[in-house]
């Protein structure tokens, strides 16, 4: 890991940048006899420009602002840049910037500090009154002129080249972004390709033929004397998500694809929620807009993305538009743009998201807000102990899943660093039906997002209601164990409803439904349950009823023999009892209690190693035993519990409830520990954000989604 990182922030330093320029080669004549920079220069030598020639100015355009590591403080050590904190002598081959101040910098790294209109020394504050310019085009490698450039895959570099400049006024500062006027309304959304309704028509053969949902049922165990009852007789629900209608193209694909190549997914309106705030400075921020690129450059023409960025308030700095070649250069330039400072106001954030939602006009079929935060927010909370419980009170309605207005906004928060408010985002992403994921490390913001939009970008079902109701007459349902998918029951405990929502293509849900079996002299054979389905299919708009084409039954033999207890019930009971271990420690871990904390932990994995799972070697055990243990370790103490305990164990129990993957600590890699709930477009996205980070693949296992039943397993 700390190779890698040393990596990233070499390259991350040489000039970084998500646009990149015109094809240029970097070995021809023109730039073999181009001027080359001294090594160093005092204030008097350089012209506002930054030219010591003393030409005038040379105009920035909005593809030479880059990404660049920017770090502020009050002190630098003598011989280092304050920028990219790396040594700094003359003779390197790096231009050296003196200010007026007296503070110096590598000229390239200061430049990419003005781009953004900061004109304050980054050590000392003052302000300057001379700023230094630099071509768009080439900087300084080695006494000559380079092309900005980082090692990166092929396929991201083909893409943006070809992305149009000449759709944006190229005498517009980058900057300017943040100065265009916010209309009252929201309701300037770019309209959705009517060609997208026609081909979905044309498409309708082939959409017809893909899998649908399925449903498979597993009793505790296959049968029970007619002379005994069994009290909670726990049965299993197992849901599947249908695979997508197609691959998801790559970003190569993506730059030349219509909306006819995007039928085989359901296309997304999705707002990012960002905080610039000032502890978001430097690396954060510029691996941010990184990670930002990935996921810009990895939605469709018929993708929809706007952006709002919050510090001590919140403005929305990129209309709801389509990710079209020219929507896709405008959103790096808005993504760009970012700068960081003042405080954290997330609810303001998310009031400015919701309100995109609110006021758009057009509509795509799924709907979701990415909302990422390092820090606690400064201005709407004022009670930290109650920050968990009321925080919610003050969102938009429109984001909570039980609003009752008919619009549910799924929040997927981001907690970055070991300064934000878990417990506030936890409860955010908890009441919208979203998911929580913790950041630990600055370098795993980008794989995160993969993984969160390679679920966005592949829902198959929606509005997914599951019914459950009870055969026999003499039965009654006991408990229906569903995380946080809500479930009621009638008053007469026959029948029961889940809504479990959006499932992403080849999704896996497994509900715990009990019953009293009673005593039946009558029957050899017993009718428990019987489960149905109804969910709309987002390309169709057309509901979807599915049942199961047998009941759940049981026998009823005069003497039942040695009984096996099914081994999908097993695992589900103890995944739920992992969860309620987790929970339980964490209200223990809140109170300052943490060796009850550790010690429930402890007995939980115990407990698991015993069971018939762990013993046949299941894969879902071996997963929540390291997860158990992983917590303790971050229960050591009240500072590491604070700094990332809390997190670690809200990620987990997010996970845990909604049956999603989420990212947690420093890792989205294949441990099975991560695996649990990914699916295959996950994996595939991962992958893709893994390989891009250095231009060529890295050497890594090959990721693989866990799956719920292992081959072999499965009941019939």
């Amino acid at each position: 890991m700390g190779s890698k990182w040393r990596k990233l922030k070499v390259a991350l330093g040489l000039n970084m940048c998500v646009h990149v320029p015109r094809d240029i080669d970097d070995s021809s004549p023109s730039l073999n006899s181009a001027a080359r920079f001294i090594n160093s220069r005092s204030p008097s030598d350089a012209s506002p420009s930054g030219d010591s020639s003393g030409h005038g100015p040379t105009t920035l355009t909005p593809s030479s602002s880059g990404l660049r590591l920017t770090k502020s403080g009050s002190k630098s050590p003598k011989g280092t840049c304050a920028i990219c904190l790396t040594t700094m002598k003359a003779g390197q081959g790096h231009a050296i910037f003196t200010a007026e101040c007296s503070h110096s910098f590598h000229f390239h790294c200061i430049t990419s500090n003005v781009k953004h209109g900061n004109q304050v020394c980054p050590v000392c504050r003052a302000k300057w009154k001379e700023v230094p310019f630099e071509s768009p085009v080439c900087n300084v490698s080695h006494g000559m002129p380079r092309i900005n450039q980082m090692p990166r895959d092929n396929s991201w570099t083909t893409i943006l080249r070809r992305l149009p400049s000449q759709a944006v006024d190229s005498n517009r500062q980058v900057t300017s972004l943040y100065n265009i006027t916010e209309p009252a309304i929201f309701d300037d959304d770019e309209n959705l390709d009517q060609q997208t309704s026609i081909t979905h028509n044309e498409n309708e053969a082939d959409h017809s033929s893909l899998d649908s949902m399925e449903i498979r049922t597993y009793p505790e165990v296959s049968a029970v004397p007619k002379l005994a009852s069994h009290d909670e007789f726990a049965v299993l629900i197992h849901l599947k998500a249908p695979h997508s209608g197609g691959k998801q193209s790559s970003v190569s694909d993506n730059a030349e694809s219509s909306p006819s190549a995007q039928t085989s997914r359901a296309s997304i309106d999705l707002v990012t929620v960002l905080d610039v705030s000032g502890s978001m400075a430097g690396t954060k921020l510029a691996l941010l807009k990184r990670a930002m690129g990935f996921v810009i450059q990895n939605l469709g023409p018929s993708d929809r993305l706007s952006i709002i960025a919050f510090s001590s308030t919140a403005r929305r700095i990129f209309p709801l538009h389509r990710m079209t070649e020219t929507g896709r250069l405008q959103a790096l330039q808005a993504v760009n743009s970012l700068i960081s400072s003042g405080g954290t106001n997330i609810a303001e954030g998310l009031r400015k998201g919701a309100k995109v939602f609110i006021d758009r006009q057009w509509k795509n079929p799924v709907c979701s807000i990415i909302l990422l935060s390092d820090g606690q927010d400064t201005y709407t909370i004022s009670s930290r102990p109650n920050a968990g419980t009321t925080y919610p009170s003050l969102l938009p309605r429109s984001i909570s899943r039980n609003n009752g207005v008919g619009l549910q906004i799924p929040v997927h928060a981001f907690g970055f660093g070991a300064d934000h408010d878990a417990t506030s985002m936890h409860s955010i992403s908890e009441m919208s039906g979203g998911t929580f994921s913790f950041i630990e490390a600055e370098d795993v913001i980008q794989d995160a997002f993969a993984q969160c939009i390679g679920g966005l970008l592949s829902v198959v079902v929606q509005e997914l209601q599951v019914k459950v109701e009870c055969v026999h007459p003499a039965l009654k349902l006991g408990s229906v164990k569903a995380g946080s998918y809500r479930a009621s029951t009638m008053a007469d405990a026959r029948m029961a409803t889940i809504n479990v929502g959006d499932l992403y293509a080849e999704e896996e849900r497994d509900f715990l439904v009990t019953v009293n079996v009673p005593i039946d002299k009558s029957c050899d054979e017993m009718s428990l349950l019987i489960v149905r389905s109804l969910y709309r299919d987002p390309l169709t708009k057309e509901m979807v009823a599915l049942e199961e084409t047998s009941k759940v039954k049981i026998q009823r033999p005069e003497v039942a023999g040695e009984l096996v207890v099914s081994l999908e019930v097993d695992r589900q009971r103890n995944r739920l009892r992992a969860a309620e271990a987790m929970a339980e420690a964490r209200v223990a871990a809140e109170r300052g209690d943490l060796p009850t904390a550790v010690f429930i932990l402890e007995s939980c994995h115990k407990a698991l190693s015993e069971t018939v799972s762990a013993q046949a070697g299941d894969r879902l055990i071996v997963a929540l035993s390291a997860e158990l243990k992983e917590m303790q370790e971050r229960m050591a103490d009240q500072r590491v519990y604070e700094q990332s305990g809390r997190a670690y164990v809200l990620s987990g129990l997010s996970s845990h409830s909604s049956q999603r993957a989420t990212t947690r600590g420093d890792s989205t890699d294949s441990t099975s520990l991560v695996q649990t709930y990914q699916t295959p477009s996950m994996v595939d996205m991962v992958t893709r954000s893994q390989t891009m980070i250095f231009g060529t693949p890295q050497p890594r296992r090959v990721l693989r989604p866990a799956k719920s039943f292992p081959q072999g397993q499965r009941g019939q």
